[in-house]
């Protein structure tokens, strides 16, 4: 499996505020419940002279109403002085538009002329408009780095702006259960430098690279005679489908199965084969009954897709 990031570590103006005010809460949390363990041990076992001070009606009064009242209060107005910017659903005028659908149990994510998935690769520095749609369940968008979290509603588009102020690959994760393999349903930020961000998209906007050699060439024939250009599309090929994952650039990824396993020859051809086990209850039935030599020169060829 792949190591997740520490989410408190925010890589956005935006994320600070939430990473600021979760921090508060843990410690005045922290605090608060040192507090009451003092209290409880006082009342217990301490002096009698102050449990008598514990008794008192102002003591009681206080602690028991007046603290609560005022701590509530702070947080309250903490937390909605630092968290007010987020709720903007403005888009500014350079934002990227890209289009995130939360698939059972992947992510479909659209940029202007093409698709990939499961890696949403952006550039660093430049706000990004998120318009987030589902068309089956309730997900939710979910990258603690950033900052976004956002329901996606079948029938409704939500929006969500996020920025990435550093590079990096950032976790994200659907927040809302919906079923199924949903603790599995992953995908990650890819934050890159805005030339290297120019290339990528530049060859984003490319057909498959053609098969060179002789393993190549058969991976691509068997992915289109047993059936696999059904559901998947790559571009250049007669593999067309739309329901699955776009495998255009497979091999240019990070990891496959919704960011779970990274990406290799070796992963490609375990999911191929045992998908059902990797991923329970996912819609991709297994191809355990294949030969070895099939599914291998499937998973060259694919791994080979950048």
């Amino acid at each position: 499996m792949i190591k997740t990031p520490f989410a408190l570590d925010a890589a956005s103006a935006s994320a600070q505020p939430v990473v600021t005010l979760s921090w508060a809460l843990f410690i005045g949390g922290g605090l608060i419940l040192l507090l009451v363990l003092v209290m409880i041990a006082i009342a217990v076992c301490g002096p009698r002279r102050w449990r008598r001070v514990l008794a008192r009606e102002k003591v009681i009064i206080g602690l028991g109403f007046a603290f609560p009242l005022v701590v509530l209060s702070g947080l309250l107005v903490l937390g909605l002085t630092m968290t007010a910017g987020l709720a903007s659903s403005k888009p500014k005028p350079d934002a990227l538009m890209i289009t995130v659908q939360g698939e059972q149990w992947w992510w479909r994510i659209n940029y202007d002329g093409f698709e990939t998935a499961n890696e949403l690769v952006i550039p660093v520095g430049r706000p990004v408009r998120l318009n987030l749609v589902s068309d089956n369940v309730i997900h939710s968008f979910w990258v603690p780095q950033l900052g976004g979290k956002r329901d996606m509603i079948p029938g409704h588009s939500n929006y969500l702006n996020i920025q990435a102020d550093k590079a990096g690959n950032f976790f994200g994760i659907c927040s809302e259960y919906c079923g199924g393999p949903h603790a599995l349903m992953q995908f990650r930020v890819i934050a890159l430098p805005p030339e290297q961000y120019t290339q990528w998209e530049a060859a984003q906007r490319l057909p498959a690279n053609a098969p060179s050699g002789n393993i190549a060439t058969r991976g691509a024939d068997n992915f289109l005679k047993l059936g696999c250009g059904v559901c998947h599309n790559i571009e250049g090929t007669l593999a067309q489908g739309t329901s699955g994952p776009d495998l255009t650039h497979l091999g240019s990824r990070n990891t496959i199965g919704a960011a779970i396993l990274p990406m290799d020859e070796h992963n490609i051809a375990q999911w191929t084969r045992h998908a059902d086990t990797i991923k329970p209850n996912n819609k991709m039935p297994p191809y355990s009954y294949l030969q070895t030599g099939e599914i291998d020169d499937i998973a060259y060829y694919l791994a080979r897709l950048k």
